[in-house]
């Protein structure tokens, strides 16, 4: 199981967006090789957000078909954040004074943690510093 977070949702979405090619091409080989994919109600959220602001509705209305597409298939698992992914992903924020790692990317790696998550399919290098693999070349 790969997780997938909202820079790699927004350039596969966002013809525009600089990685799109490559999301576009590391998107299609997961699912040739049927890799499950995870994420979460906050990449969901920001994910939509900022298409909605940077491409319009109709695209991110767009990536929410994708996202019910995909999960309905089977393909796409989205987990939600509990209270407890909460207040784990609050006492990790906490820990770590640094302006590349937000609360999403909290919980993100919470939920990654949960799920024995190692490899992620991102743009951004923050995934590293918990140890996980990117699966973007």
């Amino acid at each position: 199981m790969i997780f997938v977070n909202s820079g790699a949702w927004i350039a596969l979405s966002d013809k525009s967006d600089q990685h799109h090619q490559q999301a576009k091409a590391v998107y299609e080989r997961l699912k040739r090789e049927r890799v499950r994919l995870l994420t979460t109600d906050y990449v969901v959220d920001g994910s939509a957000t900022r298409l909605r602001y940077d491409s319009g509705h109709a695209q991110a209305v767009r990536f929410l078909d994708i996202i019910e597409t995909t999960e309905r298939t089977g393909i796409l698992r989205v987990a939600w954040t509990t209270p407890a992914v909460f207040q784990a992903a609050a006492s990790l924020f906490r820990q770590h004074d640094t302006p590349v790692l937000s609360f999403t990317g909290c919980v993100s790696f919470v939920l990654c943690a949960q799920s024995r998550v190692a490899e992620v399919f991102a743009f951004d290098q923050h995934f590293a510093m918990r140890g996980l693999i990117l699966c973007v070349p």
